[in-house]
């Protein structure tokens, strides 16, 4: 039966989506639970929780790198069955080739969806001239700074204009300094096309400066505990905003929901419990 797609309909949701795993022992573990989220088209949506509650299998439901055990993980209205090409996923490790020059690695993208190959090489030049690495096309990624090579990443992954961007905490190796010049230099870009954003960070502060919206999950099996709206005033610079008045409520409001989660999940931690009756 052919569904009938709206116009209107959110660029990700997710229904109810429950995903279980099949451990090496055997058993069943439940990552997700009955999680309802949507983001709309061109929405920065920034997703925190403890460790373990879920957050990167979220993002492999959106991606179509994993099926949902049970609900329903839908894309522009239809359901998600298999990997789709408008959706960009930027991991937290570097994926390069380590053998390719820096314009190699960022034009590699286009080839392989079948831009000629001086298109993509001539689109390349101009993504990274847009992230500040011209002049460094001609290097491999190991003679690169780890923010250089986050800048490469970020090229790799919009070149192909993605409608839908996944980021699952790209910037965590960085030091401060360099993590919050890459976020802003993230945000300039994304303000050019604006596609639907889902960045899934560990770092409040990061969260609230980047985002629309921050969906707090809750300890594992993850579901949506509350989505806090963030009405800070757009354009935005991370190194700026922290010192917003508005920055400081929000991050209070949000940490309050937050920390009873992060607490939960240190003590089941600690006391090495396992996944409470039924997370199965």
């Amino acid at each position: 039966m052919n569904e009938t797609v709206s116009s209107a309909a959110p660029a990700i949701e997710l229904r109810r989506a429950t995903k279980r795993f099949r451990t090496p022992s055997g058993g069943i573990y439940t990552a997700l639970r009955d999680l309802d989220m949507t983001v709309e088209p061109g929405e920065f949506c920034a997703v925190v929780g403890p460790t373990g509650c879920g957050k990167s299998t979220t993002l492999s439901l959106v991606s179509g790198l994993e099926p949902t055990t049970a609900g329903r993980t839908l894309i522009h209205g239809r359901p998600v069955s298999g990997i789709d090409r408008r959706v960009g996923f930027m991991f937290q490790t570097d994926a390069v080739f380590p053998w390719k020059s820096v314009l190699d690695n960022v034009a590699a993208g286009p080839q392989f969806r079948g831009t000629p190959k001086k298109e993509a090489v001539d689109k390349a030049r101009d993504w990274l001239r847009r992230v500040g690495l011209s002049g460094f096309e001609d290097r491999l990624p190991h003679q690169l700074s780890g923010g250089m090579r986050k800048r490469v990443a970020l090229a790799q992954t919009l070149i192909n204009e993605p409608e839908i961007l996944l980021m699952d905490e790209p910037f965590s190796a960085l030091d401060v300094q360099t993590r919050q010049i890459v976020s802003d230099e993230l945000l300039a870009l994304w303000e050019l096309t604006r596609p639907a954003v889902v960045f899934v960070t560990h770092d409040l502060e990061e969260a609230i400066a980047l985002a629309d919206k921050v969906v707090v999950l809750t300890v594992g099996p993850g579901t949506v505990k509350d989505t806090f709206p963030i009405d800070l005033p757009r354009p935005r610079t991370v190194q700026e905003i922290r010192f917003h008045p508005r920055f400081i409520e929000l991050y209070e409001r949000i940490w309050s929901s937050l920390r009873d989660e992060v607490q939960a999940a240190y003590d089941r931690t600690a006391g090495q419990s396992p996944q409470p009756a039924g997370a199965a």
